[in-house]
């Protein structure tokens, strides 16, 4: 049923976004060239890797050596307002549309964070990681890495339809008010080093 629910969903949301994901496409390529589409892989269910899809919202600027500046000195003004009304996720729909990911889940995070986990904060991956999540709105990028897989954890162990309907309903509220985009003091979350 959820496997159901998220493809008729995420069909529909394509549909109506398709707009407003083509604006975005001509700023993004007028102020950040190409590509268009960020693609990094990220662990899915279990743990398999697959692409994710976003908006680019960084330039490829370099140091002297040829090094990819941090992120903080590349990231723009649109990619800043794109991550604001989380619009560089819209082209995570096609994940969902694909299977990868579900509307609702525990954030896909980097491939290299995989070993670091405990086998508790593992049991992340027993479900399809989502767009949104338990800790995207308890808090998001304002928790520390403790705290958001505790609350991924307890998702897996609570999961509903019930459950992820109010997931849904309080992120469009935390949207609109761009809560907990970033940490405190910081425009990135600090990498993940194990606890």
């Amino acid at each position: 049923m959820k496997r159901i629910f998220d493809f008729i969903v995420a069909i529909s949301l394509f549909i109506v976004t398709l707009p407003i994901m083509a604006i975005v496409a001509i700023l993004v390529r007028w102020k950040l060239g190409e590509p268009i589409i960020f693609k990094q892989k990220r662990p899915g269910l279990h743990g398999v890797p697959f692409y994710i899809y976003k908006f680019r919202t960084m330039t490829d600027e370099k140091d002297a050596d040829g090094n990819l500046l941090p992120s903080i000195n590349r990231l723009t003004p649109l990619g800043k307002t794109l991550r604001r009304l989380s619009l560089d996720e819209l082209p995570q729909l096609v994940n969902i549309i694909k299977g990868n990911l579900s509307l609702v889940g525990p954030r896909p995070l980097l491939m290299e964070y995989l070993p670091l986990y405990s086998p508790e904060q593992a049991r992340r991956h027993d479900v399809r990681p989502g767009i949104t999540g338990w800790a995207q709105v308890n808090g998001r990028n304002t928790l520390s890495w403790e705290e958001k897989f505790q609350l991924d954890v307890w998702y897996v162990d609570n999961q509903s339809f019930l459950l992820d309907i109010k997931i849904i309903l309080m992120t469009v509220y935390k949207v609109l008010r761009s809560e907990g985009v970033s940490p405190k003091g910081k425009a990135f979350v600090e990498k993940f080093r194990g606890m």
